[in-house]
């Protein structure tokens, strides 16, 4: 899946990447959603390895435009997996406490802690993309940011966490159809806000947003993956064969009992 990711210091144009995927696996649904079902099977089994060895720590973040699937990725991929050892953080506008802190204070304190794995559905990157577009805050205050990002992630994989970002790449098309689907199905009439609308009409203002961080914040140690996102199952199999290949390196076991089971037997 190499060609997802984003080396460091490359110049990201998201027009340049299909939003549908470009691999045969890309018109193949049947033969993907089997993929998906195998890999979350490796996936249960090695985040069980990841909690009980208690030695690595796993963060996975999720950036996208409105409607672009995190909630969908997470349900879809992280479905079977163990919940011990598991913790999605959903990150909504900051409460008057967070705002009273810096910006990383109320992510810092959500990070993996040793044996877990953490997605982060939104991130502390709205606070150098909403925060720009919308004018939140002046240039001057969430320029310094970039810097304090990429240090704050240097400091989490200095001290032992892995970490996984992707960008879930969709069409303006595709945005248009998933939000007039919310809105013509009573049952996700829950699930619209009218700032979506808004946010669409920003579409070009965010995508640069987009392009900048991708462009600047894609490290060796915390790389950036633009996923293909149009296609929910192509979405799915893309991030979680990513996510299994990267636990799989760290040739993970289960740790030998804590003591003598010879002879043990339950009566």
């Amino acid at each position: 899946m190499k060609i997802y990711r984003i080396r460091p210091g490359a110049k990201v144009k998201l027009s340049d990447y299909s939003a549908d995927g470009e691999t045969e696996l890309a018109g193949d649904k049947e033969r993907g959603m089997g993929e998906l079902e195998r890999l979350k099977e490796d996936l249960r089994q090695l985040q069980q390895m990841l909690y009980a060895e208690r030695r690595h720590r796993l963060l996975i973040v999720l950036q996208g435009m409105d409607g672009s699937g995190k909630d969908g990725t997470v349900r879809n991929v992280f479905s079977g997996i163990d919940p011990h050892g598991l913790r999605v953080i959903s990150f909504k506008s900051p409460t008057q406490e967070e705002l009273d802190h810096d910006f990383l204070w109320r992510v810092h304190k959500e990070v993996p802690g040793k044996g877990e794995l953490v997605v982060f559905n939104r991130s502390h990157y709205e606070d150098v993309i909403a925060v720009n577009v919308k004018n939140l805050s002046p240039k001057a205050v969430w320029e310094k940011r970039y810097d304090h990002i990429l240090n704050f992630e240097k400091l989490l994989v200095d001290e032992g966490t892995t970490v996984l970002k992707f960008f879930l790449h969709i069409s303006r098309e595709e945005q248009r159809r998933r939000l007039q689907a919310r809105l013509a199905n009573p049952a996700k009439h829950w699930k619209f806000n009218p700032e979506d609308l808004a946010d669409r009409r920003l579409w070009p203002q965010f995508s640069g947003a987009y392009e900048e961080v991708l462009s600047r914040t894609s490290t060796e140690a915390a790389p950036w993956y633009i996923v293909p996102a149009n296609r929910k199952w192509y979405r799915n199999a893309v991030i979680a064969n990513i996510v299994r290949s990267t636990l799989a390196k760290l040739e993970l076991k289960f740790p030998a009992p804590a003591w003598d089971l010879t002879g043990v037997t339950v009566e």
